[in-house]
């Protein structure tokens, strides 16, 4: 009962800490991708990079600048990494394996944040700030990017422009996640995580024996891990390490900050669209999702239907008794519905409906509230498919904030849904036929099939967090994940700037009584069922061979 109870303090003291900061930070972005002003940091950049910040692009000129952007930090990081061990920080370090760089580099800089590798045995500090830390800014604003130029596909008429990539990628660093990101850190300083140069320190344990303390700069690329809806932890256990998480408020303090700028994206859907009950409506179907999930996870973690959680009073194997089964579950939906990636229990050990819900929260396509930028263009795809489907049982073609769903945004839906199912369904069941592969899995069994199941669910939704039990770093896991990473992260992308602009080319139509209202509670509800159910169609039989398996 006293767990209960903390848990429900917790869980509203995260919604009205995310509710007083809803309308200022929604409404502050809306103004940065809306004004004319250029900060003079910000002009100083477009004369270096030769930007012509007043330049609107189209769809492909925009997805070509982001492309090429984001295949230069690839190369760029996976060069960090494999000359790692002649540069300074490196902490004596050898340089990264080829297959190892090649994915992390691709984790980093698709916003997964996939991690087949123990960061205070194979990183260097320099690596970790110069390298892995840039990209967590850099690939998150990239999201906020995307989800912004679908936002003015519907807010413009009859231009078929989008802005300025360069001009938005600067100013969502800038003016949005380097000052939350300063003090968000120095915050986690403050509640006692570790931000130092050190190489480590040696200590002397209770036994008598030697153990070197590893150190380094954690708080700062701890803030923007959970800001950024990274989820690349400094060290191998991730948010469960104390050095990253150290105690309760910590703890909600970093599922606060992976939550905030998915929820107040929301806000400045409507603010820009002009119709702010859009923006109500669409975090409030987030907001439906993500309390049911977190009520099923709970529920069944804090059960104990076998001898052995019995004896412990709940399902804590693999969780931190700093956190409990409620910090635990919470942390866990926040996380998978966000594609955050990062951990403060090891998914693998919860119970196997536990997992499995887990599972399909990333199977969801992680839009409750989902990534920075990625869950807002995530969901409002889902929400095309929604008034499609109810267009087409009243006979009227479909609308949505006052454009016009005909058969060339329909298809760019359908490519876009199907994407991360094709590579989640596909991979596994790759991996699974070639005998290789299957060596790497330890747990045989539908424990085995779920591991590998949620390490493509991972790859493919770009959430980065791991079931473990899958010994992941080989040349054929790390290869394919990091295929399914880059196709998970820049089809639906493509797909999204492609949709974004015909919206655009499209002049808007004026509401009449046969256009089906998107801003209230049957809408809410429509969305949140066609969410459920395309999930549910597509990844039952997996579920019901793995997780269901294992549970019943």
């Amino acid at each position: 009962m006293n767990d209960t109870l903390a848990g429900l303090l917790q869980v509203g003291a995260l919604i009205a800490a995310l509710a007083l900061c809803y309308r200022p930070l929604g409404s502050y972005m809306a103004h940065v991708f809306t004004t004319e002003r250029d900060l003079r940091v910000e002009r100083v950049i477009y004369r270096l990079v030769g930007v012509d910040p007043r330049a609107d692009q189209a769809w492909k000129t925009y997805a070509l600048a982001l492309l090429a952007f984001s295949f230069a930090g690839v190369v760029l990081l996976y060069a960090l990494q494999r000359f790692q061990s002649g540069l300074p920080w490196s902490l004596g370090f050898p340089d990264v394996a080829p297959d190892l760089a090649f994915n992390t580099a691709v984790s980093f800089v698709t916003n997964t944040n996939w991690q087949a590798y123990s960061g205070e045995a194979a990183m260097g500090h320099l690596t970790q700030m110069g390298g892995l830390a840039v990209q967590n800014f850099l690939s998150a604003a990239v999201g906020l990017c995307v989800a912004i130029a679908l936002i003015r596909g519907f807010a413009r008429s009859r231009t078929g422009r989008l802005g300025n990539f360069w001009v938005d990628l600067t100013r969502g660093v800038i003016r949005i996640l380097l000052p939350l990101a300063l003090v968000a850190a120095v915050a986690l300083i403050l509640l006692g995580v570790v931000q130092n140069l050190s190489g480590g320190v040696d200590a002397t344990t209770l036994t008598g024996g030697s153990q070197t303390l590893p150190g380094g700069p954690v708080a700062s690329q701890e803030a923007i891990k959970e800001l950024g809806t990274n989820g690349g932890g400094f060290f191998n256990a991730n948010s469960a390490h104390p050095f990253e998480n150290p105690g309760p408020i910590s703890n909600l303090f970093e599922i606060f900050l992976l939550l905030l700028i998915p929820v107040c994206l929301t806000r400045t859907l409507g603010e820009m669209v002009g119709d702010l009950r859009q923006g109500y409506a669409i975090l409030a179907t987030m907001a439906v999702i993500w309390v049911v999930m977190l009520a099923a996870v709970w529920a069944i973690e804090a059960a104990h239907p076998t001898a052995a959680y019995d004896l412990a009073g709940s399902a804590m194997e693999g969780k931190e008794t700093r956190f409990g089964v409620p910090g635990s579950s919470l942390f866990a939906v926040s996380t998978t519905g966000t594609s955050t990636g990062a951990v403060n229990s090891f998914h693998s050990s919860f119970s196997p409906v536990g997992g499995g819900l887990l599972i399909l929260n990333m199977g969801l396509g992680e839009v409750a509230p989902g990534g920075v930028g990625t869950g807002l263009y995530g969901i409002l795809v889902m929400a095309i498919l929604t008034v499609f489907i109810a267009g087409l049982m009243v006979g009227r073609t479909p609308e949505l904030l006052g454009k016009k769903l005909r058969a060339i945004e329909m298809k760019l839906v359908a490519l876009n849904i199907l994407t991360m199912p094709l590579l989640v369904l596909g991979f596994t069941g790759l991996a699974l036929a070639l005998d290789g592969p299957r060596e790497s899995i330890l747990n045989g069994g539908p424990h085995g099939l779920s591991e590998v199941l949620y390490a493509y669910m991972s790859g493919a939704n770009n959430n980065g967090s791991a079931f473990a039990g899958l010994s992941a770093n080989t040349p054929f896991f790390n290869i394919t994940i990091g295929l399914a990473m880059l196709a998970g992260r820049f089809i639906p992308i493509i797909l999204t700037l492609a949709l974004a602009g015909a919206l655009s080319k499209q002049a808007t139509v004026p509401r009449t009584n046969g256009t089906l209202p998107t801003n209230g509670p049957l809408f809410v509800g429509m969305l949140a069922t066609v969410v459920l159910i395309v999930a549910g169609l597509t990844f039952f039989p997996a579920l019901a061979l793995g997780p269901l398996a294992e549970g019943l």
